[in-house]
C-alpha cells in the first residue's frame, strides 16, 4: 500500500521556559510523525496582541507527511499538550505554539482548522522565517509568493536570534593541545550498529552490523572529531550500496580511507561484524533452513595503501577423542568378559560409533589477501574441520546423520584448528606466501567448567613451511604485524 506524501509548512513559536530547547524538542516530536525537510533560523520577535509578556522565538519548517489535515492538527495539538501548553487567553504566553501555514495547495475552512493560516500574510514573525525556506511558495488564495507577502509587511520587531537551534562552540576544544603530549595508537568509536548492504553475488542484501572505527592521534592533538566517524560510515555505506556488486572488503576499505582524509590521520581502521544468512539443506531430509553466520571485515589504511582482511565465524560440534578412547577400551573389556574373542570385539567396535561427550564449537577463520575471498568458502572450511556441522532445522534421520558423523570424526580443539589450516593451504594454493591466515576454535565444554581454546596465526608462507618442510617456527606473524607490513 502506498500513501500520498503532502508538503506542509509549519510555524513554531515559544516564549516561556528555555525557548530554543522547546523549539528543538517540538521538532523532534514532529519527526516522529513526519519527515522534517528544512528548518529556518531562529528569529526573536516582539509579542503581538497581548504585549505584557516575554519575546518569542520563531522558526518555520517544511515537512512531508502522510497525515490528512485534521490528523496532522490533532498530532500537533498533542505535541503542544505534551510540552506543557495550557489553555489561556488569545495571544497569551506559551512554551510552544505550532501552526499549519500551508498544506500543499489546499484551501480549507473547517471549524478549528483554516488553511492557509488566516493571518500569516499579516505577520512578519511568520513570513520572515518562512521566506527563508520557501520564498517562492504561492499563497493559494492571495496568489502571491511568500517573498511578495513579506515585502508588504513591516519587519520591525523581527530580528535574527543571537543563538540558533544548533549551538556553536566558542572554542574548538579538540583543536587545542593536550596537557600530556603523547600520541595514541587508536582513538574512535566502537559498537556502532547499522543496517548495511554488502553482497558479492550481485544482490542487494541487508545485513545487521556492528562497526568499530579508529584513527591514530597525533601527540599534539587533543582528540578526534567523533561525529565525523558516523558521517563517514553513513555516507560511504550509502555509496557502496549503489554499486553493482559491493563486498565487505570494499566497504571497510572505503570507510578507512575516508577516515584518513577527514581526520587528517596517518592511519585508520575499520572493523565490521555483520550477520549474514546462508541457505542450507539438512543432510537426509533435505529440508531447507536459513543458517546465520558472522562475517568479519577489517581494513587498515594509510595515505599510501590499504590492507584488508575477511573472515567468518561458524558453529559446529566436536566429539572428544580422549573420552571416546576410554569408552572404547571399557567396551572392549566388557565384550571379552561376555565371551567375545579379542578379534570379534575389535571388529564390532570398528563398525559401530563409540560414545563420547561432545561440545558445540565456534570456529573463526580470517584471511588477508589482495584478491576476493568468498565468505561462503570460508564457512565451508570451518564447518568441515569440526566433527560435524550443525543445522537449525533437523528431522530425526538428520539428527542421526549428524551424531553418527560426529562420533566417527572425533577431534580435539587443536585438531580443528589444524584441519582449518590444512584446508586453507589446499584450497588456496595460488595465494602468495605473504597472505595472512588466522584460525581459532573455542569448544564450549559439555562436562567441564571451562572452555577449550586453540589458535594459530601467521603468513601462508609460515604455514606452508610448518606443514611441508617440517620447519618449526617459534614466532608467528600476528594480525597487527601483518596489517602494518
Amino acid at each position: 500500500m502506498t500513501f500520498t506524501q503532502h508538503k506542509v509548512y509549519l510555524g513554531l513559536g515559544a516564549n516561556l521556559g528555555d525557548r530554543q530547547s522547546n523549539l528543538a524538542q517540538a521538532l523532534q516530536h514532529i519527526r516522529a510523525r513526519a519527515t522534517v525537510e528544512r528548518v529556518s533560523a531562529c528569529y526573536e520577535t516582539e509579542p503581538v496582541g497581548y504585549l505584557d509578556q516575554p519575546k518569542f522565538l520563531n522558526i518555520a519548517c517544511a515537512i512531508s507527511t502522510e497525515l490528512a489535515p485534521q490528523e496532522l492538527l490533532a498530532s500537533l495539538k498533542q505535541i503542544e499538550a505534551r510540552m506543557g501548553r495550557e489553555k489561556t487567553f488569545r495571544d497569551g504566553p506559551r512554551p510552544i505554539d505550532i501552526d499549519i501555514l500551508f498544506y500543499d495547495d489546499l484551501v480549507l475552512e473547517s471549524g478549528d482548522l483554516v488553511i492557509p493560516h488566516p493571518r500569516l500574510h499579516e505577520r512578519a514573525f511568520v513570513l520572515v522565517p518562512l521566506a527563508e525556506i520557501a520564498p517562492n511558495c504561492v499563497h493559494p488564495v492571495l496568489h502571491a509568493s511568500v517573498a511578495d507577502l513579506l515585502a508588504r509587511v513591516d519587519r520591525l520587531g523581527v530580528v535574527a536570534a543571537a543563538r540558533d537551534l544548533q549551538l556553536q562552540p566558542v572554542h574548538d576544544v579538540q583543536e587545542t593541545s593536550p596537557a600530556v603530549q603523547v600520541g595514541l595508537t587508536r582513538v574512535g568509536v566502537a559498537g556502532l550498529r547499522r543496517i548495511i548492504r554488502i553482497d558479492s553475488r550481485g544482490d542487494n542484501t541487508l545485513f545487521y552490523a556492528e562497526i568499530d572505527l579508529f584513527a591514530d592521534l597525533d601527540r599534539t592533538q587533543m582528540g578526534v572529531h567523533m561525529s565525523r566517524f558516523s558521517d563517514v560510515l553513513e555516507e560511504t555505506a550509502d555509496e557502496i550500496a549503489l554499486q553493482r556488486a559491493p563486498d565487505i572488503e570494499t566497504l571497510t576499505e572505503r570507510v578507512a580511507r575516508e577516515i584518513v582524509l577527514r581526520q587528517h590521520a596517518r592511519r585508520a581502521e575499520a572493523h565490521v561484524r555483520a550477520i549474514f544468512p546462508v541457505e542450507k539443506s539438512a543432510p537426509v531430509s533435505a529440508r531447507k533452513s536459513q543458517e546465520l553466520y558472522t562475517l568479519l571485515g577489517i581494513a587498515v589504511s594509510t595515505p599510501e595503501r590499504t590492507r584488508h582482511v575477511i573472515g567468518v565465524e561458524a558453529e559446529g560440534m566436536t566429539v572428544c577423542p580422549c573420552a571416546q578412547d576410554m569408552v572404547r577400551e571399557h567396551s572392549r573389556m566388557r565384550l571379552i568378559e561376555e565371551g567375545f574373542t579379542p578379534e570379534a570385539a575389535d571388529l564390532a567396535l570398528n563398525v559401530i560409533p563409540i560414545a563420547s561427550h561432545n561440545q558445540r564449537g565456534r570456529g573463526t577463520l580470517m584471511i588477508g589477501a589482495d584478491e576476493l575471498i568468498r565468505a561462503e568458502d570460508l564457512v565451508e572450511i570451518v564447518e568441515s574441520s569440526m566433527s560435524s556441522e550443525t543445522y537449525g532445522r533437523l528431522k530425526r534421520p538428520d539428527e542421526f546423520f549428524v551424531v553418527n558423523k560426529a562420533h566417527h570424526h572425533p577431534r580435539f580443539v587443536e585438531d580443528v584448528v589444524r584441519e582449518i589450516l590444512r584446508n586453507v593451504v589446499e584450497r588456496y594454493p595460488h595465494l602468495p606466501d605473504s597472505t595472512f591466515v588466522s584460525a581459532k576454535q573455542v569448544n564450549f565444554e559439555g562436562i567441564h567448567k571451562h572452555n577449550a581454546f586453540a589458535e594459530r596465526y601467521g603468513t601462508l608462507g609460515e604455514l606452508r613451511g610448518d606443514m611441508r618442510e617440517s620447519q618449526h617456527l617459534a614466532r608467528h606473524t600476528s594480525l597487527n604485524e601483518w596489517l602494518e607490513m
